[in-house]
């Protein structure tokens, strides 16, 4: 299997710091594209912290199929399509690796899964911008990148730093998703901006890139996704699931109207002349 039959639509969700959500927010935004009607990859690119068996909910019994002693087949779960190192180890197990060798897992997993025809891959990326990052960037055709962050100014130095790497391999950022936004009170409905306010969208704005979603700092989503239920399927009717409703359907716009550019680039242009 060679990198060309990789899913022609191939987005990195990033954040450049640890700590935001950003794999809670991947596997709803999956799974939110995925009850859309997409048919959707989840590639989880975090070799030292894989989340995606828990989040989820794949049993621990459960391990990839394999064909010819070299492809995997993607474990299917609420519609999507996954892979991680977390299929492949136990949870105890920790990959003590070097980068190289983490990238090279990294890229393995990624060539080597049997994807089928999917309408897009999402990959969630680990913390920071190091060589996996690189390597992903460099060695992959990547459509685009979403950025997670929350309004902390401390987050959004790191998130800088995420879009300007992606700007220096030419992978445009799609858009901003902010996280843990503003907490509401379960019992007086009073709402806080516990980690800042308006942070995303400054960053967005910075960039000139919309904002694809902004989330609540929720209860709900935590304990949905530590029990590998994603809202989009578990909760669709929750404000949680409509927001990230919202975020896949901005997406999906986005990508589409870059495959319509992309298209009219690549059309040549006829010119008529008496010469």
């Amino acid at each position: 299997m060679a990198l060309s039959n990789l899913p022609k639509r191939i987005v990195a969700v990033a954040s450049g710091k640890g700590g935001v959500g950003k794999s809670t927010v991947t596997v709803n935004l999956a799974v939110a594209l995925a009850e859309r009607g997409w048919s959707v990859g989840l590639l989880d690119a975090d070799i030292y912290g894989p989340s995606m068996r828990t989040m989820l909910g794949v049993a621990d019994s459960v391990t990839p199929d394999q064909r010819d002693g070299k492809y995997l087949l993607p474990i299917t779960a609420h519609g999507v399509q996954a892979m991680s190192m977390g299929f492949l180890t136990n949870e105890r197990t920790p990959s003590v690796w070097r980068g190289p060798m983490a990238s090279g897992a990294l890229m393995q997993m990624l060539e080597q899964t049997l994807w089928g025809d999917l309408d897009i891959l999402l990959i969630d990326m680990p913390p920071g911008t190091g060589d996996i990052q690189l390597t992903l960037s460099q060695k992959t055709a990547l459509t685009g990148a979403v950025i997670v962050t929350t309004p902390q100014d401390i987050a959004l130095l790191d998130a800088r730093k995420g879009i300007e790497m992606f700007a220096k391999v030419d992978v445009p950022v799609l858009g901003i998703i902010e996280n843990m936004a503003v907490h509401v009170c379960a019992a007086c409905g009073h709402s806080e901006h516990l980690f800042g306010e308006a942070g995303g969208q400054r960053l967005a704005e910075e960039y000139g890139v919309p904002v694809l979603a902004s989330l609540p700092l929720s209860i709900t989503m935590r304990e949905y996704a530590d029990g590998g239920k994603p809202l989009a399927t578990s909760l669709p009717d929750s404000d949680e699931a409509r927001r990230f409703f919202e975020a896949s359907d901005r997406l999906a716009a986005t990508i589409t109207d870059a495959d319509a550019d992309a298209d009219s680039a690549s059309a040549p242009t006829i010119t008529m002349s008496d010469d």
